[in-house]
């Protein structure tokens, strides 16, 4: 499956940004981006990209290589060729077959305090 961005900006093959980078609108990274944070609308991540950052989108591709958290506010999307080493939330997330995740997930519509507490009363409820 290949999905593509229509990406305003791009980090290339063979280019390499550091530092904290927000920008309006969406951002193809192809190459190495390094930082504290990257906030972005829509986000694709190459197959050959890597990035050590934590995330914050509307929506993320990942095909690449990123170590950091990443945040979506729709969904995250994680290609075949996708190696992720960190935490992800997002209310809907696509993992193809193939994929490597070392991290928590935590996948929810609802902001809530505290989900464990709220899925154990869930739980606990009595049938009616």
């Amino acid at each position: 499956m290949q999905i593509e961005i229509d990406a305003n900006t791009v980090i290339g093959e063979g280019s390499k940004f550091e530092g904290r980078f927000a920008i309006k609108g969406n951002l193809r990274i192809d190459g190495k981006f390094e930082g504290e944070s990257l906030s972005v609308e829509h986000l694709q991540v190459g197959p050959k990209a890597r990035v050590k950052s934590n995330i914050n989108s509307t929506s993320s591709v990942i095909e690449g290589v990123v170590i950091g958290n990443i945040t979506a506010r729709t969904r995250i999307l994680l290609l075949s060729t996708a190696r992720v080493l960190g935490h992800i939330k997002t209310p809907e997330i696509i993992i193809q077959d193939g994929v490597v995740l070392e991290g928590q997930c935590t996948i929810n519509r609802m902001e809530l305090e505290n989900t464990k507490a709220y899925i154990e009363t869930l739980y606990d409820k009595k049938e009616q």
